[in-house]
C-alpha cells in the first residue's frame, strides 16, 4: 500500500484533484473532496478499469459528498455561533444584574447591544416549557446575536424561565395601555399557549436590573393564576426602603461584619442563595450543590446563624438589601446598636406588614404561619394544622396571587412573609 499512501497524501494535501493507478491487480480511482488542504479522498477500487459512465458516477458521488460536508460544516459553525451568542447574552445580563452597565458595554466592544443605550427597561419573565425557550429566542434574534432593542436570555437556574429585557420605549406603562414591540409579541405567545405565563416588572434604569428581575419573579407568581396568565408588578415598597435609615444601616453592617473575613466567593454565593434555591444557584454558577452547601455552612458559622432556617435567611436577606442600597451611616454617638426587633417595631414597618397581609383570609394566614413555623416544610405544616399537604400548597399558591410574592419557585417572597408575620404577631406596637 506504499504507492497508494503517497498518492492519497498528494490528493489530501491539494497536490492534485483526481488520480488513478493500479495497486497490484486492483484498479484504484481517487478523487479529492473539497478545497485544497487536509481533506478527505474518495477511493473507488475494482478489478478492471471503469467505463466512462462509472467514472462520471464516482465523480458525481464525490460532488454530493462535498456538498454534504459543506452543509454539515455550516451547521456545526451555526451551532457554535448560537452557543457563543447565548453565552454572551447571559454575560451581558449578569453584568446588568450586578449593576454594571459599563462592564456590559466593555464586554461587547464592537457589537454593543442597543439595549445598553436604553434609559429604562422592564423585565418580562416568561414561563414556558423548557423545549420552547430556544425556538422563541431564535425567532426574535438579529444577525448580531441580540434581539433588536431588547435582550432575551435563557435562565440557567430555572429551566422554564425565559428572561426578556425590554427597552421601556417598546413597552406599555403597566397600567393597561396598549403594548407594543416585544412586549406585545410576548403577550401574544401567552394568549396562544395555555401553558405560558408572563410576569412584567415596573420600569427601572439599567443599573437596577436586579430589582426589575426580582419584581418580575413576583409578578410571574401572580400571573400563573391570573385569568389571562399575564401580570404586571403591582407590589408595595420593599421593607428595606421603609426602615429608619441610620439605625437600619448600623444594624445591617454590624450584622454582616463577620462576612468580611470570608472569601468573596463565599459571600457572593451566600447572597445568591437568598434569592433562589441552592440547586438553582449550583446550576447558575456551574458548581455542585455540595459545594454551595459548604460555602453556606461557612457563612452561617461566621454569622452565628443556621442558614437552613427560614427566619435566619430572612434576617440575612434584609441586611443584604439594606447594605446594597445605602451609603455608610453617619458615625453613631450612642454605644448600643439597634437590633432587628428595634427596626421592626417602627410604625412604617408595622404599616407595611398590615398592608402586605391585608388580602389574606384568616384561614390562609393560619396556613402561612404554620408553614413558616415548620421552616417552609409543607408536609410538616399540614401535620401541625391537620390538613393535607396538597391543601397547604393550594393555600400557598392562592397566597402568592393575593400577596404578589413568589413563595414556591424561587422563594424570594418568603423573606417578606417572615417579617410581616413576625411584626403582626405582636412585635410591632
Amino acid at each position: 500500500m506504499g504507492p497508494l499512501a503517497v498518492l492519497l497524501g498528494q490528493l489530501s494535501g491539494g497536490g492534485t484533484a483526481a488520480a488513478a493507478t493500479w495497486v497490484e491487480d486492483v484498479y484504484v480511482h481517487c478523487e479529492a473532496l473539497g478545497a485544497p488542504g487536509p481533506r478527505p479522498v474518495l477511493v473507488a477500487a475494482g478489478r478492471s478499469v471503469p467505463n466512462p459512465e462509472v467514472v462520471a458516477l464516482i465523480s458525481h458521488t464525490g460532488s454530493l459528498l462535498t456538498l454534504l460536508r459543506r452543509a454539515w460544516d455550516a451547521d456545526w459553525t451555526l451551532r457554535g455561533y448560537q452557543h457563543k451568542a447565548r453565552q454572551l447574552r447571559f454575560a451581558v445580563f449578569s453584568a446588568l444584574m450586578a449593576g454594571e452597565p459599563m462592564l456590559a458595554r466593555r464586554m461587547t466592544t464592537g457589537a454593543v447591544p442597543p439595549l445598553l443605550d436604553a434609559d429604562r427597561i422592564r423585565v418580562h419573565l416568561l414561563r414556558c416549557p423548557p423545549a420552547d425557550r430556544e425556538p422563541i429566542a431564535r425567532a426574535y434574534q438579529d444577525p448580531d446575536g441580540y434581539h433588536g432593542q431588547d435582550l432575551i436570555v435563557q435562565c440557567p437556574a430555572f429551566q422554564e424561565h425565559l428572561i426578556c429585557l425590554v427597552a421601556d420605549n417598546e413597552d406599555n406603562d403597566g397600567s393597561g395601555h396598549r403594548a407594543r414591540g416585544r412586549s406585545a409579541a410576548l403577550r401574544r405567545l401567552v394568549r396562544d399557549n395555555p401553558r405560558y405565563a408572563l410576569g412584567i416588572s415596573g420600569p427601572h434604569p439599567l443599573r437596577a436590573t436586579a430589582e426589575a428581575y426580582s419584581q418580575s419573579t413576583h409578578a410571574l407568581a401572580v400571573a400563573r393564576s391570573a385569568p389571562g396568565r399575564i401580570a404586571p408588578y403591582d407590589g408595595q415598597s420593599p421593607l428595606a426602603g421603609l426602615l429608619p435609615r441610620r439605625p437600619a444601616l448600623a444594624w445591617s453592617q454590624t450584622f454582616l461584619d463577620p462576612l468580611n473575613a470570608l472569601p468573596k466567593t463565599t459571600t457572593d454565593i451566600t447572597h445568591l442563595s437568598m434569592a433562589m434555591p441552592r440547586s438553582a444557584v449550583a446550576r447558575l454558577i456551574n458548581l455542585s450543590r455540595n459545594t454551595i452547601t459548604a460555602h453556606l455552612r461557612r457563612a452561617g458559622q461566621a454569622l452565628g446563624l443556621d442558614l437552613d432556617d427560614v427566619r435566619s435567611r430572612a434576617a440575612l436577606n434584609l441586611a443584604l438589601a439594606l447594605t446594597s442600597t445605602g451609603a455608610d451611616p453617619e458615625p453613631e454617638t450612642q454605644h448600643a446598636f439597634p437590633t432587628l426587633d428595634d427596626l421592626l417595631c417602627t410604625a412604617p414597618a408595622s404599616a407595611w406588614a398590615r398592608t402586605l397581609l391585608h388580602p389574606l383570609s384568616a384561614r390562609h394566614r393560619r396556613t402561612l404561619q404554620a408553614w413558616i413555623d415548620a421552616n417552609a416544610d409543607a408536609q410538616e405544616a399540614a401535620r401541625r394544622i391537620g390538613i393535607s399537604r396538597n391543601t397547604v400548597r393550594t393555600h400557598l399558591r392562592t397566597a402568592e396571587a393575593l400577596l404578589g410574592r413568589d413563595l414556591l419557585t424561587s422563594g424570594t417572597g418568603v423573606h417578606d412573609l417572615v417579617h410581616a408575620l413576625r411584626i403582626t404577631a405582636g412585635l410591632a406596637p
